[in-house]
């Protein structure tokens, strides 16, 4: 059972790699890495390539994105529209409020 386990496992850690033929035909091909790649189709063996598929990669973490890799320039901007957007939520909290005050402090007329 040790040798069988152990053969199966070779198996699985062997990559597949795809194949297209000037024809259209796509087939897949379980090989090693040193294996030389396929050159002829398996159906009408017309020459092939392999095919390339792009991976998913995530990168996590800080220093991956173009704003962590900070400048000093970069840094006082950062700042300056954060102060600013402060300042402007300030101004709109004040101006609210006195709109507020002012609707209270109107004296209130009678309709008699």
């Amino acid at each position: 059972m040790g040798g069988q386990s152990r053969h199966l496992y070779s198996l699985a850690c062997m990559p597949i790699y795809e194949y297209r033929c000037e024809n259209g035909h796509l087939f897949e091909v379980m090989q090693k890495i040193t294996e030389d790649p396929v050159t002829a189709c398996e159906a009408c063996a017309a020459p092939v390539q392999r095919v390339f598929h792009p991976i998913a990669v995530h990168f996590k973490g800080s220093g991956f994105y173009n704003t962590d890799y900070g400048t000093a320039r970069r840094k006082r901007e950062t700042e300056k529209s954060a102060s600013d957007g402060a300042d402007k939520h300030d101004a709109k909290a004040k101006e609210s409020k006195s709109s507020d005050s002012k609707a209270d402090s109107k004296p209130a007329t009678s309709s008699d």
